[in-house]
């Protein structure tokens, strides 16, 4: 087990005119489960793939525990990796997959056969180390790409996605395995995903990378509730947190839809320092409920309600507002009975506003 730094690390692929990533700087603490997220081209992979040493340096320094790492070949860091593809050799049995590593390195064959087995027992493979993969399902084949890391016994878990290729049932009880498996072990894990669900499930800190710039690093429920900037309010949260861009400041509040919400000092000092009159408003579906006809809210219309069992969740746009079709959404209990086409007025919880700079886009004071 070690800790890895990232110190101003950055990535420019051939070709390419911009960083894949740039200036990354980032702390995995010893033992931790560090998710890295993000869209798709945000660089996550790349940053992996630069810790593993499959991808050159051009700029900083990756240091694993007290070493400098950032030239060392992939098989002297100490890592193991488990990939989006299984990547198992279909003629040999699950305990030779596990185990082929080991007799690579020349490990004598009684520790081999004692770390799969122990391996095993973890994964709850024993019943199954003599079959060959094709006989295995898909989350089955995951456990012993897991367990070929796992025998290695290496300071740090390297994954790129690997559940992608994994059903819907089947990627929410894997990843509580990973998770917990993570936990007994006490391993360092650099873990990657475009999942932002599987990053909040999983990690103990998030790391969000846009553009290859790392946007925030923070525990799943700081994330949520006090998001550095609208693209981490915008993509941490499922349905995203709803933000109402360019909303007028005057005389400490905002007004939008009827709604006033009064503003700290704080804010408006914040606010005023960029020399905008504005500010964008956000607010998170569950902050927001069906209320009266004299209650302060948001007229919409209802456009789509997503039934969920013990919750239903309203998508509704603007009525008789100059944001046009701009949509909202509204977490609602399964008693609601609302349908598409209704009108309905959607009133905010008070103290649950999120405040962002017009300018920047970064997070303000409450």
């Amino acid at each position: 087990m070690a800790p890895v730094m990232f110190e101003k690390v950055s990535r420019v692929h051939p070709g390419s005119d911009r960083p894949a990533v740039d200036g990354l700087h980032l702390e995995v603490a010893d033992g931790e489960f560090l998710v890295l997220v993000g869209p798709s081209g945000c660089g996550k992979s790349t940053s992996l793939r630069m810790l593993a040493g499959l991808e050159d340096v051009d700029d900083g320094v990756i240091r694993i525990g007290d070493r400098d790492v950032t030239g060392l070949p992939p098989k002297d860091r100490d890592i193991a990796m488990v990939f989006q593809n299984y990547a198992l050799y279909p003629h040999m049995s699950v305990a030779e997959n596990m185990g082929f590593a080991l007799k690579i390195a020349r490990t004598p064959k009684a520790e081999i056969v004692r770390r799969v087995r122990a391996a095993a027992r973890l994964l709850d493979l024993e019943d199954y180390l003599d079959r060959k993969p094709k006989a295995l399902s898909g989350g089955q084949r995951q456990r012993v790409a897991m367990g070929r890391a796992i025998v290695r016994e290496p300071r740090i878990f390297l994954m790129d996605e690997p559940l992608s290729n994994l059903d819907a049932q089947l990627r929410v009880s894997t990843r509580t395995q990973i998770a917990a498996l993570q936990r007994r072990l006490g391993t360092t894990t650099f873990y990657v995903t475009h999942d932002q669900v599987e990053a909040m499930t999983m990690g103990d800190r998030v790391a969000v990378l846009k553009d290859g710039v790392l946007q925030q690093c923070d525990t799943p429920r700081k994330l949520y509730d006090a998001p550095a900037n609208v693209f981490v309010a915008g993509f941490i949260g499922s349905p995203a947190m709803n933000l109402l861009t360019d909303v007028p400041v005057a005389g400490g509040v905002v007004r939008t839809g009827g709604i006033e919400v009064p503003l700290t000092r704080a804010t408006i000092a914040e606010a005023a320092t960029e020399g905008r009159s504005s500010i964008t408003l956000g607010v998170r579906p569950e902050s927001l409920r069906p209320g009266g006809p004299d209650e302060p809210g948001f007229d919409v219309t209802v456009n789509l309600v997503e039934e969920l069992g013990a919750d239903a969740y309203v998508h509704g746009s603007f009525v008789d507002s100059p944001r046009g079709s701009a949509d909202l959404v509204a977490r609602v209990g399964p008693q609601c009975r609302i349908a598409a086409g209704d009108r309905l007025r959607l009133c905010p919880r008070p103290g649950e506003w999120h405040f962002f700079s017009s300018a920047t886009g970064d997070r303000l004071p409450a």
